[in-house]
């Protein structure tokens, strides 16, 4: 089974975004060394709230991290294109892709990654346009390409560097609106099952009927990012994703905080409701041992027919946050 790694640069409860950003590059190499297929950042801008993420620039984590590995994919999982312009975009993954051929993914996602305040202080204080997003999608995706967009406002620009092997190019999606769009522009398609858990054989049928061959895919290819958290044995587990567990509970009631130790979670008072709430969440964290997870990976792999697991996993500790991804490479490679 294709496994990969999706990675927000987490900053928990007593850590700095620099050791966020380190742990990200550690993570890189070991999924390196593993067997993963690819690994993504994400984009988040913290706004006025807690700043929780350190990846606000996928694209300048993508090159150090292409540095720093030989075989992986490394990629956005996605650069927020609302916030910068078709030729920007063509141009940094062209340039990535030129130093790494054969090792970037252009991956682009359509929400904003933050709060008002961030949106607008990245378009300047400018209206923000939020109603051209697979317009200017086509439009990075032919410069890319080395084509002149249909758009006027780029008829007499080009995207350098030119004629370089093109990156991986993904749509990103949580809901199924994005399917069909990403099946017709030839791309592929990520959804995101850790944002609300809706995944169906529909949507990623949708995508599978739409699929044109282009030039960055020549057939469909559909991955899918899961919340994880494996140990050695259940009661492990289940101890290190309480931390993740509460971060949402509190999250879906505005409430946004550095994700707390697996100590402060085990003494946070719960009421009866909140379980109830944190069991309903469990559709999207995936708790368990090893063998259990990779089990329920490989069923749901074999009855919605995706191509491969994107995990995205949060325990406190580093050194148990990787080895969530050596015990699932160990049953599933």
């Amino acid at each position: 089974m294709r496994l990969s790694i999706l990675d927000q640069a987490p900053i928990t409860r007593g850590n700095k975004a620099t050791d966020a950003l380190k742990k990200a590059e550690e993570l890189a190499i070991l999924g390196d060394e593993l067997g993963y297929h690819r690994m993504w950042m994400a984009e988040h801008h913290a706004g006025s709230d807690t700043n929780v993420f350190a990846s606000s620039a996928p694209e300048i984590s993508t090159a150090f991290l292409t540095a720093k590995t030989k075989n992986i994919r490394i990629g956005t999982g996605g650069v927020m294109m609302m916030h910068y312009s078709p030729l920007k975009l063509a141009e940094v993954f062209k340039t990535l892709s030129a130093y790494a051929p054969g090792r970037v993914d252009f991956g682009v996602g359509r929400a904003p990654g933050g709060d008002n305040h961030a949106i607008y202080a990245l378009s300047e204080g400018r209206q923000p346009m939020v109603n051209n997003m697979y317009e200017k999608f086509d439009a990075a995706l032919q410069l890319m390409h080395d084509e002149v967009p249909k758009d006027r406002l780029y008829h007499k620009t080009i995207a350098t560097p030119d004629q370089i092997v093109l990156p991986e190019a993904w749509l990103l999606g949580s809901s199924g609106n994005s399917a069909v769009e990403a099946g017709r522009r030839g791309v592929g398609y990520s959804f995101a099952q850790f944002f609300n858990g809706q995944m169906s054989k529909e949507i990623l049928d949708t995508y599978k009927k739409n699929f044109q061959p282009s030039a960055f895919m020549q057939k469909p290819e559909i991955n899918v990012s899961y919340m994880i958290t494996v140990a050695e044995t259940k009661e492990e587990a289940e101890f290190e994703a309480k931390p993740q567990d509460i971060w949402r509970l509190l999250f879906m009631r505005g409430k946004i905080t550095r994700v707390m130790t697996p100590e402060e979670a085990r003494d946070y008072p719960l009421t009866e409701m909140d379980r109830m709430i944190i069991n309903e969440n469990r559709k999207i964290h995936l708790v368990g041992d090893a063998k259990e997870i990779a089990k329920t990976l490989q069923e749901e792999k074999d009855y919605y027919g995706y191509d491969e697991a994107m995990i995205c996993s949060i325990p406190h500790s580093q050194e148990k946050r990787l080895n969530v991804y050596r015990l699932l490479a160990k049953e599933l490679f």
